[in-house]
């Protein structure tokens, strides 16, 4: 009989799934004041190996699903971290067999968060609670102190609330967990946590590359630049590492271990998940589908090889510039650093604006800025700033009309087109980048070339289009008489 049999009831959380997140996630929780944890792993064998390495920990073990359901206190409350997808669902469903109305099930993994809306649609029809939760911060997170983004009923939120709050990561004296909202607008908020995460990546790697391929410097001079960077209003965990993994010096070689790294690199589809509902949703991610598009690039070495051979050849192509750089230019990279990255909050945070409108969830954009100052990836002063304009102006259009952020864009615009105009010239691809500005002069331009494209449509679809100086919805019969009709727009 194993240990949770012979303990029932004592557990007032449980964790399904003991891989280094489950497991690290378990230790967290065992380690806070207050907090007995049952484990339950499909394979007893790594529940063993929890055991044998972290005894002390006075885990309650189940060998079995009934065990672990029997060693849990009512309301019985479970967090699931295994992988998305069939085992999350083979899992919810041998516990909903097992739990009673008022019980709650927790997704803490990766989920899509359509698979969360339905889940938690279909376990409410059981009088379960199911909590789709975004984790972040990766196994130290897990372990130490993550941001939690939890969604579901306000009713599972006065249980789970407690206990996240006593493994959650802590900024400025608050735990970095909230209720984000009903159904799957955590795991919604942590996608697109996710989608800003990949932005932000790229837009350093681009940094690096310009300061590296354009600017000439070393790895070694690099790291202290990045260093620098961390110390100032570009403090985050991606800049502080980004210096840490410069430093690095490959064993083997002996060369710096970015120079051994392959170049392609990889994706578990959040990033994609990102882009995919902000297209269906109208709103402009660019900044993330670059970043996502640039991962897709560095993925195929042989159109890589293939191109790379064909312009090196041909008495055409991109020449590396040879106009003398400013003296600005690590400046210069800083400020389009800086300014890309106030674009893909702002646009990140616009679709979690426009995803709380079309799947009624009421999230508070600067409680959400809040829990990310700490524990999880995009962790960065510069959430300070988002919490703060969220507090001046809750009801914000745009980050960009903020006014600390529409003077730090304005303060770094010459030098972010100086940056994209150099990078052009010297072949070295900058997209995160010059989509960031391109982005920027669209909301700033005071008229757009979308008035010639409603023509188009209007030409060989009869589409319609508005006028600037009249109301109503028009027509223009292109291939009869020219002439334009108003139309009702009913109709179209």
């Amino acid at each position: 009989m194993s240990s949770s049999a012979q303990q029932t009831g004592q557990a007032n959380i449980g964790v399904v799934g003991l891989a280094v997140m489950g497991s690290n996630l378990a230790r967290n929780l065992a380690s806070r004041e207050g907090n007995t944890v049952a484990v339950y792993n499909r394979t007893y064998a790594r529940t063993e190996e929890l055991l044998r390495e972290h005894g002390d920990a006075g885990f309650l073990a189940a060998e079995t699903v009934d065990d672990f359901v029997a060693s849990l206190a009512k309301p019985r409350t479970a967090i699931i971290m295994v992988q998305a997808g069939a085992g999350t669902d083979a899992v919810i469903e041998q516990l909903a067999a097992r739990f009673e109305p008022g019980d709650i099930i927790v997704d803490g993994g990766n989920a899509n968060f359509h698979d969360t809306i339905r889940r938690e649609r279909d376990l409410r029809e059981l009088g379960l609670n199911f909590v789709g939760t975004g984790i972040s911060g990766g196994e130290e997170g897990a372990l130490h102190g993550p941001s939690i983004m939890p969604g579901g009923s306000v009713e599972a939120w006065e249980t789970l609330g407690p206990i996240l709050k006593s493994i959650a990561a802590v900024a400025e004296g608050e735990p970095c967990v909230t209720h984000i909202g009903t159904d799957g607008a955590g795991h919604f908020v942590k996608m697109v946590h996710n989608g800003i995460e990949y932005a932000d990546m790229q837009l350093i790697a681009e940094a690096y590359d310009l300061l590296r391929r354009v600017g000439g410097f070393s790895v070694e001079q690099l790291v202290t630049i990045f260093q620098q960077w961390n110390s100032g209003d570009l403090e985050s965990y991606l800049i502080e590492i980004t210096a840490e993994v410069l430093g690095k010096t490959d064993q083997k070689t002996g060369k710096p271990l970015v120079d051994v790294i392959l170049d392609q690199a990889g994706s578990k589809g959040t990033g994609v998940w990102t882009v995919q509902n902000a297209v269906g949703l109208g709103i402009p991610v660019s900044g993330i589908g670059e970043a996502v598009f640039a991962r897709a690039v560095s993925s195929k070495p042989e159109q890589r090889a293939a191109v790379r051979s064909t312009v090196h050849s041909a008495t055409f192509g991109p020449r590396p510039t040879e106009q003398a750089m400013p003296d600005s230019f690590v400046d210069d990279v800083r400020a389009a650093l800086y300014a890309s990255k106030v674009i893909a909050y702002a646009q990140g945070f616009d679709l979690i604006v426009a995803g709380a409108k079309e799947f009624g969830w009421d999230i508070d954009l600067g409680a959400l800025a809040k829990i990310w100052r700490a524990g999880c990836i995009i962790r960065a002063r510069f959430l300070n700033r988002i919490v703060d304009a969220y507090a001046h102006q809750p009801d914000l259009p745009t980050l960009l009309v903020d006014p600390y952020f529409a003077e730090a864009v304005a303060q770094g615009e010459a030098a972010w087109r100086r940056i994209v105009g150099i990078a052009a010239a010297s072949a070295v691809p900058a997209p995160g980048f010059s989509s960031a500005l391109a982005y920027f002069d669209s909301l700033a331009s005071d008229r757009l070339p979308a008035a010639l494209i409603q023509g188009q449509r209007d030409f060989f679809g009869a589409h319609t289009y508005k006028r600037v100086d009249q109301d109503g919805t028009f027509h223009t019969r292109w291939s009869e008489d020219g002439q334009e009709v108003e139309v009702a727009p009913s109709t179209h």
